[in-house]
C-alpha cells in the first residue's frame, strides 16, 4: 500500500492457452484453482465479438512448441517439490480451456483464469529459480 508503506500480496489471474496434448493432461491431473505456477510463453492478443456484437480483446499466454515453459511451484498435489518442463515434443491442438484448433470464441477466452503445469523431474522449491540473465 503506497499510503501506509505496508506490503500487500497481489494475486493476478491470466489466461494460459496450451497447445500440447501431453502438457494439457498434466495440467488437468495435477493443478487446481489457486495452484502456484511459473509460466513462460508468448503473449498473444486476439480480437473477438461478444454476444451483443461488441469487439473485445483478450491477451493470453500461449505455450506452444519449444517456446514455452511451465513450472509447478507448489509441487504435484501438494508434494512441496517443483516440476518443470518444456511444452514441446508432443504436437498439440488442445487449449487449456477445452478449445481446440482455431481460436473460435463465442463468449470469452479459453480457460478463464486457468493456469498450467508441466511434467518432468522433481527438485527443490522456490530457491531453485535462477534469476540470472542467461547471457
Amino acid at each position: 500500500d503506497r499510503q501506509t508503506g505496508e506490503r500487500k500480496e497481489k494475486t493476478e489471474w491470466h489466461t494460459v492457452a496450451i497447445f500440447s496434448e501431453g502438457l494439457v493432461g498434466v495440467v488437468e491431473r495435477y493443478l487446481k484453482k489457486g495452484s502456484k505456477v511459473f509460466v513462460e510463453g508468448k503473449l498473444q492478443t486476439r480480437k473477438w465479438q461478444d454476444q451483443s456484437g461488441q469487439d473485445r480483446y483478450s491477451t493470453e499466454i500461449v505455450i506452444q512448441g519449444l517456446g514455452g515453459t511451465l513450472t509447478m511451484l507448489d509441487g504435484a498435489q501438494g508434494g512441496g517439490g517443483r516440476s518443470g518442463g518444456s511444452a514441446g515434443g508432443y504436437g498439440g491442438g488442445a487449449a487449456a480451456g477445452g478449445s481446440s484448433g482455431d481460436w473460435d470464441q463465442s463468449g470469452g477466452s479459453a480457460g478463464g483464469g486457468s493456469s498450467g503445469g508441466a511434467g518432468g523431474g522433481s527438485g527443490g522449491g522456490y530457491d531453485d529459480l535462477d534469476d540470472d540473465i542467461p547471457f
